[in-house]
């Protein structure tokens, strides 16, 4: 017998954040299935009254048009959004951009694993077909490399790809517990939703996807976000270790950083130090000093390593949803 993995109606609501996407908003809405009740149409301020095109333009019933007075942002829209439709009665709500780089058909996909249980939110990754890369911009190919390898530090999801990837699928349970005043409103939104998920020790999943570049015009600029991006991602590292490792719940992995972080700092000092005062002196370092100082940096990436192991291996598997429905 086949599963059906859409077992009734109204429980599946898309979130469109709009700003400037007046030319490609209506092909995306028509492209969204049957299998959605509600398409939410958040108009971010959006200088070509976007909001107010849809209204007149639009003759899907399902479209509800949301209005911000003063622009919040990709973040703020999609939280907006995602309270819209919690309160609609949404079990899943799933976020597309208006740009149309995003192929609505694909919403099945990013369903599915959520109705079966096997995830709580699922995104978009489009790395997955190494062919289908070069229609990515090149920029924007190594900008998303960096990006993935600094998100899966401060994540802590280390399995996923392509962070700033905005298609994406949440459980309205996960959802209702992801603390929207504290989020990123701006183009760090899904990056810092991710890091929120880990913090609730969800389960997300990467869904293969193609993106569509044609003429639309994006605001991220990747050479103008890194520098922003990495202070964010090394806060949110420090706040998901201190988290996780210590508020939480304490291992051996919460002796294994500090000890690690403690003899790298030791061994670059002590042997800085000699350095410089042999260089002042003008005589050579003996070999016990710098076998001293190496020593204690080679146990010190030993203990950081071994707590990378750990971090690694505790990426949630069992998705939080199926815990908070028997609350």
């Amino acid at each position: 017998m086949t599963q059906h993995f859409f077992p009734r109606d109204g429980f599946i609501a898309v979130v469109i954040p709009c700003f400037n996407v007046r030319r490609h908003v209506l092909d995306v809405i028509n492209k969204i299935g049957p299998e959605c009740f509600r398409i939410f149409i958040i108009d971010d301020a959006c200088p070509e009254s976007t909001g107010k095109f849809v209204e007149e333009n639009s003759q899907d019933t399902r479209v509800k048009v949301i209005y911000h007075a003063k622009n919040q942002g990709v973040g703020g829209a999609v939280m907006t959004g995602y309270l819209a439709a919690i309160r609609d009665g949404a079990d899943v709500i799933v976020k597309v951009d208006g740009d149309g780089q995003m192929t609505p058909t694909l919403i099945p996909q990013f369903v599915k694993p959520i109705i079966s249980g096997e995830a709580d939110y699922t995104k978009g990754n489009r790395f997955v077909d190494l062919e289908m890369l070069r229609a990515m911009p090149r920029i924007r190919l190594i900008g998303n490399a960096v990006l993935s390898f600094m998100a899966k530090i401060s994540t802590g999801y280390w399995d996923i790809f392509d962070p700033t990837n905005g298609f994406t699928a949440i459980h309205s349970r996960v959802a209702a517990h992801l603390p929207f005043n504290k989020i990123s409103h701006r183009y760090f939104f899904e990056t810092d939703v991710l890091f929120r998920l880990n913090t609730l020790h969800a389960v997300v999943l990467d869904i293969p996807m193609v993106a569509q570049y044609g003429n639309e015009v994006s605001g991220l600029r990747i050479n103008k976000i890194i520098g922003e991006f990495f202070l964010k991602h090394l806060r949110n590292s420090l706040k998901r270790v201190f988290y996780n490792y210590y508020l939480r719940d304490l291992s051996l992995a919460s002796i294994e950083l500090p000890l690690g972080l403690f003899f790298i700092s030791f061994g670059v000092l002590y042997g800085f130090w000699h350095w410089f005062y042999s260089v002042q002196a003008g005589v050579s370092t003996p070999a016990g000093t710098v076998m001293l100082s190496a020593l204690p940096i080679l146990l010190g990436l030993q203990f950081v390593l071994a707590f990378f192991g750990q971090d690694i291996s505790s990426v949630p598997r069992y998705p939080l949803h199926k815990k908070l429905s028997k609350m």
